[in-house]
């Protein structure tokens, strides 16, 4: 089954399996673009393929997203997307927790709880942050978090679902960066 996941992301995640090829990244990204001129996404909340405190999930009555951080991005860029999804919800599609953009096409960062300049749906039809909500039992479910640096403005209106921000990122991204928080319950 990992024969989906492409090479250069299956090396890029930790303990790569056939859900992540759904992955925005898999379908737009490339070896060239992941980290394309050192941009990275940070959290000081988590290190990449550890474990989302529960604070963050559905397990918390009040959670909120977690902080982000990045770097700068390539020369070019003037326009980012969020996208934070879960490869591991079954379904043909993974299943969206966080889509925004708007911030400055630049070195930035996110606030716990605070969300981009403009939310998009979620899988839940919701402007706003979903909290992990996987089932007991299920084992650890990866939630990738993807920086899209773009070459374009993204200009949609608010609320735009993951379909339309795919297709108009579609041959527009310059780097993209990558970071994995992981979460479970247990059954």
């Amino acid at each position: 089954m990992l024969e989906h996941v492409p090479g250069w992301l299956g090396r890029a995640l930790r303990g790569a399996r056939a859900g992540h090829a759904k992955l925005a990244v898999a379908r737009l990204g490339d070896e060239d673009l992941l980290g394309a001129g050192g941009f990275s996404l940070t959290s000081p909340a988590f290190a990449d393929g550890e474990e989302l405190d529960p604070m963050f999930t559905a397990d918390e009555e009040d959670a909120c997203a977690p902080p982000l951080a990045w770097t700068d991005p390539p020369a070019g860029t003037e326009g980012l997307v969020l996208l934070v999804e879960d490869p591991d919800a079954p379904g043909a599609e993974p299943f969206v927790h966080l889509l925004g953009w708007g911030m400055e096409p630049e070195a930035g960062e996110i606030l716990e709880g605070e969300d981009p300049p403009v939310v998009g749906r979620n899988s839940l039809e919701l402007d706003a942050w979903l909290a992990p909500d996987p089932p007991a039992g299920h084992g650890p479910h990866d939630y990738v978090f993807q920086l899209f640096a773009l070459d374009i403005p993204m200009e949609l209106a608010p609320g735009s679902d993951r379909d339309a921000i795919l297709d108009e990122m579609e041959g527009q991204i310059l780097a993209v960066a990558v970071l994995t928080g992981t979460y479970s319950r247990e059954g």
